[in-house]
């Protein structure tokens, strides 16, 4: 009856023991870097190390966006990424063309 149970535990431990080891390494990939932009009246925001290929609204429209990730960043005059507006490779900025979201493409 021991024996079940030791191999019932050293069972339980190598199981969580992969799952972790899985979990950790399969995490989201991310842009290093901010993603900055301002509002008409020169208030500033930022998104520190962005998600890559997920949708995010801006809290206002941005008079200048500035790309400091490593990745390239696509903008979008709408929220939720509608109407596409174009691309920012990164260490660009793009200016007066009123993104309200972006997407960190790769």
């Amino acid at each position: 009856m021991l024996r079940i149970a030791r191999l019932g535990r050293l069972g339980l431990a190598v199981g969580t023991a992969a799952a972790l080891a899985v979990g950790l390494t399969s995490s989201a990939q991310a842009a290093t870097g901010t993603i900055r932009y301002f509002s008409a009246s020169g208030q500033a925001f930022q998104i520190v190390n962005p998600p890559d290929n997920v949708c995010l609204n801006l809290q206002v429209r941005a008079q200048l966006l500035a790309n400091n990730t490593n990745k390239t960043v696509s903008y979008f005059f709408d929220a939720n990424c509608a109407n596409f507006t174009g691309n920012l490779p990164p260490g660009h900025a793009v200016a007066f063309n009123n993104p309200l979201s972006v997407r960190v493409i790769g």
